[in-house]
């Protein structure tokens, strides 16, 4: 454990995405409670006014303040990514390990049901999902769990195949542990590195599709704050208010840089062929 700690500490990677994300995070969790205005009331003595002292990154065209909805539109987007992501693991992983232990129809079975899923595109399968479930913050976070659990089933198949036949493993069949703890203690703490890696990408990646759902109208629905309701709202007026789609498009690409040279820290101080080029 404290190698692992000294060998984050000394990764630049990791310390920058860290940094950049706990940032972002902190922002979204506090940034609430310290802006005084509200992220859906009117100020029609304010529209699309430029940044200033009074709104650092201006106001829409309802007068409100772009960087309150941008922290409450953050909120939501990092709520329902987490959740999706959160949740396609736990499902994705036990049925992973599940096909790779087990072995036969289960693990057939598991993985035509993930290249069934992966014949689709990710937006197209979240789009699809939309129609089918309707619009609302928790279907998102359904269509991005539905998209994530074919990728870490997949994942933790194929790393637990890897792993299964290391002499530890074999000594725990031996001297008669329960598959369970087999599964638990001696697999998985073994494939956790790229799990906890493809959960960074995932909240990274489940963020642009709750923006873009959002931006077409088929996420959270007006007039809640959305990163994606707040960028098709700049859109309409643009050429007379740049500042409300250039900002808030800014804001997501911070966050996405953030959790993109996390997940790469975190790669590098897991994965221990990595952690000793350090």
């Amino acid at each position: 454990m404290r190698g692992r700690l000294a060998a984050a500490l000394a990764n630049k990677l990791a310390l920058f995405g860290g940094l950049i994300t706990s940032l972002v995070a902190l922002g979204v969790l506090a940034g609430p409670w310290l802006s005084p205005y509200s992220p859906t009331d009117a100020d029609f003595l304010a529209l699309l006014a430029p940044p200033s002292p009074a709104h650092p990154l201006g106001t829409d065209s309802f007068g409100r303040d772009v960087l309150t909805r941008i922290l409450y539109g953050a909120r939501v987007s990092f709520a329902v990514s987490v959740s999706g992501v959160l949740a396609a693991a736990l499902i994705g992983t036990a049925a992973g390990l599940g096909a790779a232990w087990l072995g036969g129809l289960w693990s057939a079975i598991v993985m035509r049901v993930c290249d069934l899923l992966f014949s689709f595109p990710s937006f197209v399968l979240a789009l699809f999902m939309m129609v089918v479930l309707g619009y609302g913050v928790a279907n998102i976070a359904v269509a991005i769990a539905l998209i994530y659990i074919p990728i870490f089933a997949r994942l933790s198949r194929n790393m637990a195949l890897l792993v299964r036949d290391e002499p530890y493993v074999q000594a725990a069949i031996l001297i008669g542990q329960p598959t369970r703890s087999i599964l638990m203690r001696e697999i998985l703490p073994n494939i956790a590195a790229p799990l906890f890696v493809q959960i960074a990408l995932g909240v990274a990646f489940g963020i642009v599709i709750e923006a873009g759902l959002s931006f077409l109208g088929m996420g959270v629905q007006p007039p809640a704050p959305s990163l994606g309701a707040i960028m098709a709202d700049g859109r309409e007026y643009f050429s007379r208010a740049p500042w409300v789609l250039t900002l808030t498009g800014l804001a997501v690409s911070l966050a996405l840089l953030g959790l993109n040279l996390l997940s790469d820290g975190i790669r590098d101080v897991m994965d221990p062929k990595l952690r000793a080029k350090l």
